[in-house]
């Protein structure tokens, strides 16, 4: 399992925990995707269904560890998005799916030992999925362990976070990251930590799934736009065919890159005509696009709407 340096103070506090027999009921594992968090989890539930762990981690040859390779271990519950009537994936985790899973959890392991269940993404539960999960929170059944994993905790109610042992992943620092990223493979780390916000896991996957010319390519069409010389309408084609999330959140760095720049009293890099005030509400234009493309709105419209601000 690939190693995640900067886990090691959450995995030793919890694994301290564990020895002295008093882990949480519930976890709830926050942070921005790209930390690894996911993979924390699961080297946890391994670990703890495990009958042999070595030092929390599974041994990987008991019964336990030979069930949960196959997928087929009694005592694990994932939880995730399920499907409508129509087969189609839903975008919610809805209520009769935390019914299912409060039932299952009332049953005693099969095995004897924990019984494990994760909700991922936690923060997709709809409100009358969170209020049945509550009850669960508030009664937990003996030796059952309850994993909720959020990019965006702040989604889910405080009435669940309160109810949760929280496990935030932030940002490693910087030399701890690219020294990960040199281990990966990454070339150029130094330029996808940067394109990545500093979030090592993002800037492994954007690199290679070719981020950076994306991200040069919205320097050039924001240049452009600023300098009088695009059209707008080509560059939201552009955007929309290709990972327009992700070009989104360069352009939000781009105003950013401006912001800095001038307050350094440097040369701003897209020469935009706007003010640093100007600047600030576009970067928080972009975000709110990038967040808006989610929902029932048409995208190209909101884009519209974003370029035409910029100068």
């Amino acid at each position: 399992m690939t190693a995640w340096p900067w886990h090691g103070e959450h995995w030793t506090r919890l694994q301290a925990r564990r020895q002295r027999e008093a882990l949480p009921h519930a976890l709830l594992l926050c942070g921005a995707g790209g930390l690894g968090k996911r993979a924390f989890a699961e080297r946890f539930v391994r670990g703890l269904l495990c009958t042999q762990p070595q030092e929390g981690d599974a041994c990987g040859q008991c019964r336990g560890c030979l069930l949960l390779a196959a997928g087929s271990h009694p005592d694990r519950v994932t939880l995730t998005f399920g499907l409508r009537r129509d087969g189609t994936p839903r975008t919610e985790i809805v209520v009769d799916q935390i019914r299912e899973l409060s039932a299952r959890l009332a049953m005693s392991s099969q095995l004897g030992g924990w019984q494990v269940a994760s909700i991922d993404p936690a923060d997709a539960m709809n409100a009358a999925a969170a209020n049945a999960l509550l009850k669960t929170l508030e009664e937990p059944a003996a030796q059952t362990m309850l994993i909720l994993l959020a990019d965006a905790p702040w989604r889910l109610p405080q009435t669940i976070r309160s109810r949760c042992q929280r496990i935030e992943f932030h940002l490693p620092p910087v030399a701890e990251a690219l020294a990960w990223l040199q281990d990966q493979g990454v070339r150029d780390a130094t330029s996808a930590l940067a394109a990545a916000g500093g979030n090592p896991g993002l800037a492994r996957d954007w690199a290679a799934a070719g981020a950076l010319e994306r991200r040069l390519e919205v320097r050039k069409d924001l240049a452009a736009l600023a300098a009088g010389r695009g059209q707008p309408a080509e560059v939201i084609k552009r955007w929309l065919d290709d990972e327009p999330a992700q070009r989104l959140w360069f352009a939000a760095q781009v105003a950013a890159d401006e912001i800095r720049a001038r307050s350094s009293q440097g040369d701003a890099p897209l020469a935009s005509a706007m003010d640093v005030g100007l600047l600030g509400h576009w970067y928080a234009a972009a975000n709110r696009t990038r967040e808006s493309l989610r929902g029932p709105l048409r995208a190209d419209l909101l884009l519209l709407e974003l370029l035409a601000q910029w100068r």
